[in-house]
């Protein structure tokens, strides 16, 4: 019997709540293996820097677990680390694909397609970005995704640029220090196609969602750009002009 409070049927069945959860855990979370730990060895842990964030998430699985800070990070702000130490959660993780040691080896998730634009703003939240910048003194935006398994993120690129009837993403390559001199994996969106990808992602309306990336969107709504001219906009020069894939993650 487990004794600490927690929805341990939550990964069981599909909803807005757990495919929102589900895919900011592929971005920001993962299975840890205990061997010192016989009878309960895998523990959830979610990391991240928006403590605010990481309590929605913690009502949404109604759960009792602590939120507690995170030490010897790469990144220079305070992180917060929830873990979870519940059979039923981490096993049902294992069962969609959330494995241990997930990162370079992640596969495509058989998502129904009602809950895709949550799982799809879920692991924006964690391993997406967003920014508006200026190419000859005129807005522009740019949105990406990254991952570090090529097959995760071609299924991705390939199932939302359905969803939002534009063309396939061409999938670019970056090394990071954030991965261990690994290959990181980005698809990027701009401007018009910025847009669909924003009302896609928070069409549900869903309270589970990092507030200061929807700001940015919503920054975007209300920007001026009477002085723009399609014909004058390289389709890479987003790209070219910020090497840095991951500003707001």
């Amino acid at each position: 019997m487990f004794t600490k409070k927690i929805n341990q049927d939550f990964f069981k069945n599909w909803s807005s709540n757990m495919a929102y959860v589900l895919g900011y855990i592929t971005a920001d979370g993962c299975i840890v293996f205990r061997k010192n730990r016989k009878k309960n060895p895998y523990i959830l842990d979610i990391t991240s820097v928006d403590l605010e964030h990481l309590k929605k998430i913690k009502k949404a699985l109604n759960s009792g677990y602590k939120i507690g800070k995170k030490s010897g990070s790469y990144s220079e702000k305070i992180c917060y680390r929830f873990q979870i130490s519940n059979p039923f959660i981490t096993n049902d993780l294992m069962k969609i694909g959330i494995t241990p040691r997930k990162t370079f080896r992640l596969r495509p998730f058989k998502i129904p397609n009602k809950y895709f634009s949550d799982f799809v703003r879920g692991f924006f939240d964690g391993d997406g970005s967003v920014y508006i910048y200026k190419v000859n003194k005129t807005p522009q935006i740019k949105a990406s995704f990254v991952a570090s398994s090529l097959p995760f993120i071609t299924d991705l690129n390939q199932r939302l640029c359905k969803n939002l009837k534009i063309s396939t993403k061409s999938i670019q390559q970056d090394k990071s220090k954030f991965r261990k001199g690994k290959i990181l994996y980005a698809i990027c969106f701009y401007i018009n196609d910025c847009a669909k990808l924003y009302k896609f992602m928070y069409k549900n309306k869903s309270e589970l969602y990092l507030e200061r990336k929807y700001q940015i969107f919503k920054k975007w709504e209300t920007t001026e750009r009477r002085h723009y001219k399609k014909q004058n906009y390289p389709s890479k020069i987003g790209w070219h002009l910020n090497k840095k894939l991951c500003s707001q993650i």
